[in-house]
This record gives structure tokens, sequence and C-alpha cells, in this order.
């Protein structure tokens, strides 16, 4: 590893402000590139309708940008090691306009759809970029606190489920494409303008294939995938199919269970941040085990499929909350456990993780209530999955961030952070 003596525009030093700023450019930029990657879903009903597609391809059509973004996210982590945020993140949104522009302009044919979705997965890597981006400029007494606001872009998602089909009913289908695209292409200019590295950046060195076997070599890899992969795949498969279970328990409709499932994104994205700050003060780990163990509680009321008002409606924003807590808690662990040249790298496959681990609890929920007509034990496995990750948690997790406890660091009994 050696300083990034290559040209670049001169960084600026690292103070407060200076952080604060590209703190503000990253979350904007996480955001916009999410909002486009979200772009298909909302509008999903309506291309199955109208191009008379079968349940499983309009999963399929909605699944290939996620599954593409997520695992995208590996190359983009370790790309920003290398190359630094200011490049990535212009490269990723100046690419996603593209996309954006052939989803909305070049008609609605379902292999037109597809090949768009798989591109338009681009814009769901932005994450890989913004957090070792954010972590480079933030002393570790506050990267729990920057990287949970920066989490808060994850909100993109759930601008698009507002604005998507509204904007389309309203000026047009293509509007809301054409809106997208103007935002990226202003945020590429901006990035490419404004984003900086501190100067004291330590950029990766190496091959990807050999950064990213010696990433996935590193105990403290796998334990954050498994987390995030709990945490933020529980918050992106709860935002997919809870509409779905409201409809089927309590027999809401549509725009009643659209309204409540929003309800349930924004907690979540505002619990993101303050699980952040949390870590700051009383260290992640802590942090963790107590947002796994809070989801398993209200995991198992949730079982208990109690009438909605009120006790139903606590028992799923308290799991918004610990799965929002848990998110922000893991990349403050991260920042906390991985040396700097390698945030990128692990974020890429943490945050792969996270995106892939969205898609296995609905399937496992559909197939459970076909079988037995209720989510109760589809929320006990959740349950259990919760206790387990809390274990993990305070057990070998706990250990590795022990390993990792800097002299200069603040630490709590548990965590450096």
């Amino acid at each position: 590893m050696h300083v990034d003596d290559r040209p670049r525009p001169p960084s600026p030093v690292t103070t407060p402000t200076s952080a604060n700023r590209m703190l503000v450019l990253a979350t904007v930029g996480f955001g916009i590139n999410f909002w486009a990657w979200a772009l298909i879903s909302p509008l999903g009903p309506t291309f199955g309708s109208e191009l008379r597609l079968t349940s499983f391809q309009q999963a399929l059509l909605v699944a290939v940008p996620v599954v593409v973004g997520s695992l995208g996210r590996i190359p983009v982590g370790a790309l920003t090691d290398r190359y630094g945020p200011r490049v990535l993140f212009t490269v990723v949104t100046a690419l996603t306009v593209l996309p954006v522009l052939f989803v909305g302009l070049a008609g609605s044919s379902y292999a037109r759809l597809l090949v768009g979705g798989f591109f338009l997965g681009i814009g769901g890597t932005a994450f890989a970029v913004g957090v070792p981006m954010v972590n480079s400029w933030f002393p570790p007494a506050r990267r729990g606190a920057a990287l949970g606001v920066f989490g808060v872009g994850m909100g993109g998602t759930a601008i698009s489920a507002f604005t998507t089909v509204r904007l389309a009913d309203h000026l047009g289908r293509s509007a809301p494409f054409v809106l997208v695209a103007v935002l990226l292409a202003v945020f590429a200019v901006v990035s490419a303008a404004l984003i900086r590295s501190p100067a004291d950046r330590v950029r990766a060195d190496g091959s990807f294939v050999a950064r990213t076997v010696a990433t996935v070599r590193l105990p403290s890899t796998v334990q954050l995938s498994l987390l995030y992969a709990v945490g933020f795949g529980g918050f992106v498969a709860f935002s997919v199919y809870l509409p779905t279970y409201l409809r089927n328990v309590y027999d809401l409709s549509i725009g009643d269970a659209a309204v409540r499932t929003a309800g349930f994104v924004v907690l979540a994205v505002v619990a993101r941040p303050v699980g952040g700050w949390l870590s700051d003060k009383v260290g992640p780990v802590r942090v963790l085990t107590a947002s796994f163990a809070t989801t398993a509680v209200f995991a198992l009321v949730a079982a208990l499929e109690l009438p909605l008002l009120p006790v139903g409606t606590i028992g799923f924003l308290g799991l918004a909350a610990g799965l929002g807590a848990a998110s922000g808690a893991c990349f403050a662990l991260v920042a906390a456990v991985v040396p700097a040249p390698q945030v990128g790298a692990v974020t890429g496959i943490v945050g792969a993780a996270g995106g892939l681990g969205g898609f296995v609890p609905p399937l496992v929920m559909g197939l459970l209530y076909g079988a037995f007509a209720s989510y109760t034990v589809g929320f006990l496995l959740l349950v259990a999955v919760a206790v387990a990750a809390a274990v993990l948690t305070w057990g070998p997790v706990r250990r590795t961030a022990a390993a990792h406890a800097s002299p200069s660091a603040p630490t709590t009994e548990e965590s450096p952070a």
C-alpha cells in the first residue's frame, strides 16, 4: 500500500466543514442512484398487466436490477479503494443515465425491460463508493454517525415508490425516467467537480482478484456479511413483502398497505443513523446485539398475528427500528475493524450480502404461507435468525472487534468504536 501520488485535483485540508461537505455529496449521490436503481419496481404491476407477464416473469423483472446492483458492489468497492470516490461516483452515476433513458424511452417489451433492468443495476453499486469515501473523511469517533447519515440515501428507493407511478400517470410513462436521468447527469458533473479525497488517502495496490481474495479471507468480512444480510436484508425483505402480508392477513386495500409499508421504510431509514450514532457512543457490538434482540422480540409479536391496531403496528414499527439500527451499526463496525485501504472492498462484499439477503425471506414467507395459510412459522424463523445474529455478534464478532482495538480509539468492553 502507498499514498496515491497520481495527478489529481488538490485535496482540501481535512476539517469538519470539508468532511461534512463530502458527506452531503455522498448521501445525495447515493440517494439519486438508488432512486434510479428502484425505478422499475413501482411499475412492475403495470408492466405485468400490459405485457401479460406471469408472476415469475414479473418477479424476475423487479429482481434483476437488485441482484446486479448487489453483486456489482464487489468490483466497484474494490475499484474505489484503488481509484478513489471521485472517479467511481462520476463513472457509476454517468453510466446509470443510459439504462434509465433506455427503459423510459425504448418501449415496453419484456426483453428490453430485462436488458435495461440489468444495466440499471449499476446505480445500486453507488453504495460501495460512498462508504469508503465517508470513512476516509471522518475520524473513528465520528464514523458511525457519519456512515449512518450516509445510509439515509437508501431512502431513494422510497422516493421512487412515492413518485414513479404518480409521475407516469400525470406526465406520461417516460416522465420519471427523464427526471431521474437529468438528476443523474447533474450529479455526475457535480461529483467530478467537487468530490475530493483527503490528502492522506491510502490507495490499494495489487490486482482486483488478489485484493478480493485477500478481503474474503478476512474473518471480519464473513462475519459482517452475515450480520448485514440479517439487518439490511431484513429491511429489504419487509419493504418488498409487507404489502402482500398486510393484504393477506389484515385484508387491507392496496393503498392502505402501501402507506403502512412506507411508514415502515421511513422509520428504518431514520433508525439507521441513530444506530451509527449510538455505535460511536457505546460501541457497535453492543448496538448490534441490542438491535438483533429487539428484532427477535418484535418478530415474536408479529408471529402472533394480533390485531393490527395497536399491537400489530407496534410490532412492525419495532422491527423497523431494530433492523434499521442494526444496518447503521454494522457499517460502524466496518469502520472499526477493517483497514482503511480495504474498506471499499469489504463494503462491496458486505453490501452484496445485504442486498441478496433481502430476497430469501419473501420466498420463504410465500412458501410457508402457501403451506400453512399462516405467517407464524415464517416469523418464528426470523426470531431464530435474529437470536443467532445476536449470539454471533456478542461472541465471535466481539472478539474480532477487540482484536482490532487501537490505543488511540475510544474503547468499551467489547468494541473499539
